[in-house]
């Protein structure tokens, strides 16, 4: 008898997919908090003086990040009723509302 030969597996296809409006809405937080300036002042050694660049961004700019968190709740929730939810194919990348 003859062995058979078995099927071959398929490798699954990468893919991965990003919300646009959370995307939107850490970027605009990180750019309001000032969380690259206090990145590289804590790689650069000065710890504190870039926890105290934070906070006093997060607050000089406390209106600018509840609109922007409140502006990403009510587009989350608009964005439910899509029948798809996505909005572009990229290759391997998948863009959802």
């Amino acid at each position: 008898m003859v062995a058979r030969r078995k099927p071959r597996r398929r490798a699954k296809k990468v893919s991965f997919s990003i919300s646009a409006i959370e995307a939107g809405t850490a970027l605009s937080l990180a750019q309001s908090s000032g969380a690259a300036e206090a990145v590289q002042q804590a790689l650069g050694g000065n710890l504190n003086g870039a926890l105290t660049s934070l906070s006093t961004n997060v607050m000089g700019n406390k209106q600018k990040i509840i609109g922007t968190l409140g502006a990403a709740f009510v587009a989350k929730a608009l964005t439910k009723s899509f029948s798809s939810g996505t909005l572009a194919k990229l290759g391997p990348v998948r863009i959802r509302a």
